[in-house]
């Protein structure tokens, strides 16, 4: 039984991460609605978060490995600069995206969860989503990876630190500020998902050194193990499917769902 709620946990984080629907919001609603501890397990978070963190870097690898080289050969590699300056500047921008975020979450995340982590208002955070979502329903954009300005890079780090209030996506907030931007499709979505890395690398350092001194660890590794499994998998065709969306340009029907959902927790939780 153990097995199957750890398993059930790590689709769960599969499916809600990669896509535009907050993955934090659906946990605190599950654990609300099924009064249970097993979704307060900060250590099986940070595993299955971590699990969602390999599969998308699996999906970027080509992508993440072509910017870190690039960087580096261009601060040592001077006489090829020009050859390597497209990416270096991209590394710039992610860096500069990112920094919103860690102030943000240094300083509030923990105030802003004690202060905001309830049902109602996850729920009013998804209406909140659904209508950013359904906002750009019509935008297609111009903009490639080489058109990407530092304005646009500080405008979607402040979009993606807001995505530190509970039942905000990261990924629908990221989407929804490239898409404003005039990115193409395909533009944010990469954008959106390299810019992933650093906010979940931070993430993970800090909490797998409490979760290494934990010492009942030994005793849920396995089904610890399982849910990082259904996790790591759940995420890769989760951004599969997400990828398809966005390419035909139907991402605001996740709208559709996180009205419903927003909805719903509103009446249940009144």
């Amino acid at each position: 039984m153990e097995y199957i709620k750890y398993i059930i946990l790590g689709i769960i984080q599969g499916i809600t991460e990669p896509l535009p629907i907050s993955s934090s919001g659906h946990l605190l609603i599950f654990r609300n609605l099924f009064n249970t501890n097993m979704f307060n397990d900060l250590n099986f978070e940070i595993v299955v978060n971590f699990a969602s963190f390999i599969a998308i870097l699996y999906i970027f690898r080509k992508d993440i490995i072509k910017l870190i080289k690039s960087f580096f050969k261009f601060i040592f590699k001077k006489a090829q600069r020009s050859k390597y300056k497209n990416d270096f500047k991209y590394c710039l921008l992610i860096i500069v995206s990112t920094i919103p975020t860690g102030i943000v979450g240094l300083l509030l995340k923990d105030k802003i969860e004690s202060a905001l982590g309830t049902p109602r208002i996850v729920g009013l955070a998804f209406l909140i989503t659904a209508l950013a979502l359904f906002s750009i329903k019509n935008i297609k954009g111009k903009k490639e990876d080489k058109d990407i300005t530092y304005k646009d890079a500080i405008l979607i780090g402040l979009l993606q630190a807001v995505a530190i209030f509970p039942g905000i996506s990261r990924s629908g907030a990221v989407l929804v500020g490239c898409l404003l931007r005039d990115f193409k499709r395909n533009t944010a979505l990469k954008y959106t998902f390299i810019l992933y890395f650093p906010v979940s690398i931070a993430t993970f350092g800090l909490g797998a050194i409490d979760m290494l001194k934990d010492n009942q660890l030994g005793v849920v590794l396995m089904p610890y193990f399982a849910g990082f499994m259904a996790s790591l998998i759940v995420t890769y065709f989760a951004y599969q499917w997400l990828s398809k969306i966005v390419e035909k340009g139907k991402l605001w029907k996740f709208s559709i769902y996180c009205l419903i959902i927003g909805i719903f927790t509103l009446i249940y939780f009144r």
